[in-house]
């Protein structure tokens, strides 16, 4: 079959045929028809700093697809051939005390798709039945692809209650635009986008932002001053990962405000404790989503009329993927699919 492989240990990614995948008693065989390039992609694609610590070659990459069964091993029950089906890429070890307690996500030996094992940038990918969600209602290809970040986006925004509070999103990359989505859809009362792109900025609008700043021409302050807010933001969602952003959200959160952090910074920075501490912080951290709780809240949100039509920017055929990582690498639009059908 063919596959996307990071085939040699150098910048670059190569479409090749590998074998097919087999599967064992309880896994599911997959015919992928759509995927979506990842953050994770492009630094495995680049080659990094953290891609050569983290990847051992040859790997197939990528975890974020829709596809279609194809074959159930012998104890799999609940799936059948001709499900249509999304997964979860965290792959856990089901032995550890959290994972025994029903806390998947907190699993100290997670194997992540496509980082650790073979992924879904192929034409077929095998998954534990345990890691496969069915979509039991008619979920659009492109939508059902990214459902792995959409749950990132879920489980930062629904960390804490919103409902008529004044949310604070620092970074407007795809899972910061779906976050924001998600924050007006449950109820926010502002909710307010930060980031350094035009162009992405625009995308928050589309989502439902009340208001869009470029950090690099208006302050957060500002931002607040131009809604009539008095007292600071009640919720704040850290998406990018970046120093400066978690700075200035701590400076603008009101006392008792609450801010999950999902943004990965590249290296250790330094914070107001100070402030954290006298405003009397919660900082949460925020890592891939509860299994599967966090899959159930993404499928009613669709169900009830959650738009991500406007987050995807980007659709390419997948032996046009040279195109597909540029446009992603890029950072001016949201997310980009990958066809494998064709």
């Amino acid at each position: 079959m063919k596959a996307l492989v990071k085939e040699k240990a150098e910048p670059g990614l190569w479409l090749t045929d590998v074998p097919e995948p087999t599967i064992g008693p309880g896994d599911v065989l997959i015919k992928v028809l759509r995927t979506g390039i990842c953050g994770t992609d492009l630094h495995i694609r680049a080659w990094d700093g953290w891609a050569q610590q983290a990847i051992t070659t040859p790997l197939v990459i990528g975890h974020e697809f829709v596809g279609e069964v194809v074959e159930t091993g012998r104890d799999v029950a609940e799936i059948k051939p001709g499900d249509r089906v999304s997964g979860e890429g965290h792959l856990v070890c089901g032995r550890c005390r959290n994972c025994l307690a029903g806390r998947r996500h907190l699993c100290r030996a997670t194997v992540g798709l496509g980082v650790g094992r073979d992924g879904a940038f192929a034409e077929y990918v095998a998954l534990p039945a345990a890691n496969v969600w069915v979509h039991r209602v008619p979920v659009d290809l492109d939508v059902a692809a990214i459902f792995d970040p959409f749950g990132n986006a879920v489980h930062t925004a629904l960390s804490f209650p919103l409902v008529n509070e004044d949310v604070l999103i620092t970074g407007a990359g795809p899972i910061g635009l779906m976050a924001a989505a998600v924050a007006k859809h449950a109820g926010a009362r502002n909710v307010v986008v930060t980031d350094v792109s035009d162009e992405r900025l625009d995308l928050a609008r589309k989502v439902g932002a009340d208001l869009a700043l470029n950090v690099a021409r208006t302050t957060i302050a500002d931002g607040q001053r131009e809604l009539g807010l008095r007292e600071g933001f009640d919720i704040g969602l850290e998406m990018s990962g970046q120093a400066a952003a978690m700075r200035e959200m701590i400076a603008n959160m009101t006392h008792g405000g609450r801010i999950a952090m999902l943004g990965l910074p590249s290296e250790e920075f330094p914070v107001d404790w100070s402030r954290i501490v006298t405003s009397m912080l919660t900082v949460k951290g925020i890592y891939g989503r509860e299994m599967f709780e966090t899959w159930y809240a993404m499928s009613v949100l669709l169900e009830n009329g959650l738009d991500l039509a406007p987050v995807i920017t980007g659709r390419y055929d997948h032996r046009d993927f040279e195109a597909a990582f540029a446009d992603a690498a890029a950072g001016k639009g949201g997310k980009v699919i990958l066809d494998w059908t064709v």
